[in-house]
Order: structure tokens, then C-alpha cells, then sequence
């Protein structure tokens, strides 16, 4: 039996006996043990500072060594905190932030921001602070500096209120980043409300939570919500070693939105 395997026993055996709000913390800690065998320095990670020989495959995206040993973090983590650290007031201004669909490798880092007023949301993640549905904010309006949005419209039947949500709880001057997994080579996005099980949506979208493929007009939807949006093709502003080296994805653009 090698280390895996019994890594695995015990993740079963505490997830049976601990509470769910603890799980976080053990998994974590077990990631920590894990990414110890991927020392090296071939990639590194800018969310937690670790430096590995691999990164280890994706269950999203077959057949890519793309995902943190550390912090478990993909691509579209890593190049999200670059730009908030690089191309925005984030990590320095006072800032009351919402984050819908936080991943926790970005989320145990922003809570302990001093200078953020920092809520994450969602409809069923375990770790968010708020159990809430995005098409209906139980925010007042004009309340955030800033709203993070990342890989959550692809999962919800009525975006466009969802779009609409986020544009009302936005400050005016605020700036929301609302991203999507989208197909560069589709103009249009591609939805269909009889497509509703699981296998069915699996076959036509590609994972069986989601309920449309974003096309090239998704930004469009986003201007429709009243949004002003600027499609950033930021990794391209870093050096090619850097994109390799911090394992990127050169066609995931950021949607920089402001009201």
C-alpha cells in the first residue's frame, strides 16, 4: 500500500467522523503532505509560493498537469490573482468585496486581507459564507467595491438575471472580473432549457452541471445588464517563461467590468 492509498483511507474516515465545517482545514493540511512528493522547480505557483518539479493532472480538462499539489489551484486561479495583484487596487485599498463560487485557494488568502471587507456566496459550496442564490442577492443596492465572479453563469438557467443581480449590488465606480469558460470559435452561446439531466447535459455541454456553451457573445450579455467591459487579453502581457512556468491558459481572457 503506498502513501496514496493510505492518504485516502484517512480522508474517508475523517470525512465520516469530523464536522464539514473542519474537512477544509484536514484537506488542506493533507495537500500540504502531498505536494511535499512535487518539490521541485520546474513550475511554480503564485498563490502559495510553492515550486514543483509537476503539476498534477486536471479532472476537468483530460490530459493536463495543470492543478496546484499545494493549494489545488488551475490556471484561471492563478492567472485571476496575478491580475488582481498586478492590475488592481485589491491588495491595497479599503475594499468591501463579494466573491460568488470563491475556489479556497484564493479565498483562505482574501479573508485574511486587512483591508478587505471580504463575503463569499454560493448556492451549494460548503466553504462559502453565505448560502445565497445568484440570481436573487440578498444585498441592498450599490453596496460592493468589487465582485468576484469566476466559472459560476455556465451552471445557472437565468444568467442574465444573475448578470443583472451582480450590476445592482455593484457600486457605481466599482469594477466586478465575471468570468466564463467560453469557445472562441462560437459566435453565439448555445442553450437549450429541455437539455435538464445530468447525462444529457454532459453529451451536449461538455459536464453535466452546466446548461449552456458561451460563445463570443457573452460580453454582450454582460453589456445588456448594463455593465462596461473590457476584454483583457492580460497574459500576454507576461513574459512567455512566466506562462509556462506558472502553467496559464493564453485563451482565458479577463472580463474587467466597471459600472
Amino acid at each position: 500500500m503506498n502513501y496514496l492509498q493510505i492518504l485516502n483511507i484517512i480522508r474517508i474516515f475523517i470525512k465520516e467522523k469530523i464536522p464539514s465545517s473542519l474537512s477544509p482545514k484536514f484537506f488542506e493540511f493533507e495537500n500540504q503532505i502531498k505536494s511535499l512528493f512535487y518539490i521541485g522547480s520546474n513550475y511554480y505557483c503564485p498563490i502559495c509560493n510553492g515550486q514543483f518539479r509537476k503539476f498534477l493532472p486536471s479532472q476537468y480538462r483530460e490530459g493536463l498537469n495543470i492543478v496546484c499539489p499545494r493549494c489545488q489551484s488551475l490556471e484561471r486561479h492563478r492567472l485571476l490573482f496575478l491580475y488582481l495583484k498586478m492590475k488592481t487596487n485589491f491588495f491595497k485599498n479599503n475594499l468591501k468585496v463579494l466573491h460568488f463560487g470563491p475556489a479556497h485557494c484564493l479565498e483562505r488568502i482574501f479573508k485574511k486581507l486587512d483591508n478587505l471587507k471580504y463575503i463569499t456566496a454560493d448556492l451549494q459550496a460548503p466553504n462559502a459564507m453565505i448560502k445565497m442564490d445568484i440570481t436573487d442577492i440578498k444585498f441592498q443596492d450599490n453596496i460592493f467595491d468589487v465582485i468576484l465572479c469566476s466559472h459560476v453563469l455556465e451552471h445557472v438557467v437565468d444568467d442574465q438575471k444573475a448578470m443583472a443581480e451582480l450590476f445592482r449590488v455593484l457600486k457605481p465606480g466599482g469594477w466586478a472580473i465575471i468570468q466564463v469558460p467560453i469557445e472562441y470559435n462560437r459566435a453565439k452561446s448555445y442553450e437549450d432549457n429541455k437539455i435538464k439531466t445530468p447525462i444529457e447535459r454532459k453529451q451536449v455541454f461538455g459536464k453535466d452541471d452546466h446548461v449552456r456553451i458561451y460563445g463570443l457573445d457573452f460580453l454582450n450579455r454582460l453589456k445588456t445588464a448594463g455593465f462596461n467591459v473590457k476584454e483583457d487579453n492580460f497574459v500576454f502581457s507576461l513574459d512567455k517563461h512566466v506562462i509556462v512556468k506558472y502553467k496559464l491558459d493564453i485563451d482565458e481572457k479577463i472580463n474587467f467590468c466597471t459600472k
